[in-house]
């Protein structure tokens, strides 16, 4: 078993490891928690579902703005061109372009970039990017709004906050939902958006309990169980 460091033991030690804690006594114990990184540590939401993500009606995927950002600065990538590339631009979004930079990926696999979204009409000259896309999670799709013509609210929902949420083969959605910085008010109404959006997002072919388990750690501290029932209260 890896040692644990004094910082990480010390932080531990305000926690009880056997309670589920109400959501927001959770988040306050982890922002008040003794034993912080030196760095601004990323708070994340995990959550259970009871579903199978094997089948295509259970395989939740989705996305919700965040009140407050997730704190991280957001490198948006468009695919467009002219009066939509234009649009993307003036929406503040760090790299527009078409075939060159479908060139660019290609042949120097350049990834500098957090998010990518394409308009309609570009997806034929994206998707010969799949491969390369597809495994970071880079990849373009109609399905969490990153295939679009309103070019303009997609970029400033990205850099307002926008995450996507996406169940993994295990039933486990993983989600940053701020910085510890940002105090409990913030981190709470964040957590209170995300899960309200899993919540609205349970597949009708589910079945038993859909919100099985939730915890909230930051990047470097020991994760906090929460009781999935004041989830479903704060919701």
């Amino acid at each position: 078993m890896a040692k644990r460091s004094k910082r990480y033991q010390k932080a531990a030690a305000r926690i009880d490891r056997a309670r589920r804690y109400p959501l927001d006594e959770a988040v306050r114990t982890l922002v008040a928690a003794e034993g912080a990184a030196k760095f601004d540590e990323t708070v994340e939401l995990a959550v259970k579902l009871g579903v199978d993500p094997r089948q295509a009606d259970q395989n939740v995927r989705g996305t919700v703005v965040l009140p407050h950002g997730t704190g991280k600065s957001v490198r948006v990538l468009v695919f467009a061109k002219g009066d939509k590339a234009k649009e993307a631009e003036a929406a503040g979004a760090d790299h527009v372009g078409a075939e060159e930079v479908a060139k660019k990926i290609q042949d120097e696999q350049w990834l500098d970039f957090d998010t990518a979204i394409a308009t309609p009409d570009m997806m034929g000259v994206v998707g010969r990017l799949g491969k390369i896309l597809g495994p970071r999670g880079l990849m373009p799709n109609p399905k969490v709004g990153t295939v679009t013509f309103d070019i303009a609210k997609a970029v400033r929902e990205i850099k307002a906050g926008k995450v996507e949420c996406r169940v993994e083969k295990a039933g486990i959605v993983h989600v940053a939902i701020g910085k510890r910085s940002f105090g409990a008010e913030r981190l709470l109404e964040n957590a209170h958006a995300l899960l309200t959006s899993l919540l609205r997002a349970k597949p009708a072919s589910a079945k038993g309990h859909y919100m099985q388990s939730v915890a909230v750690s930051t990047t470097m501290g020991p994760g906090i169980r929460i009781d999935p029932a004041t989830v479903r209260a704060a919701a």
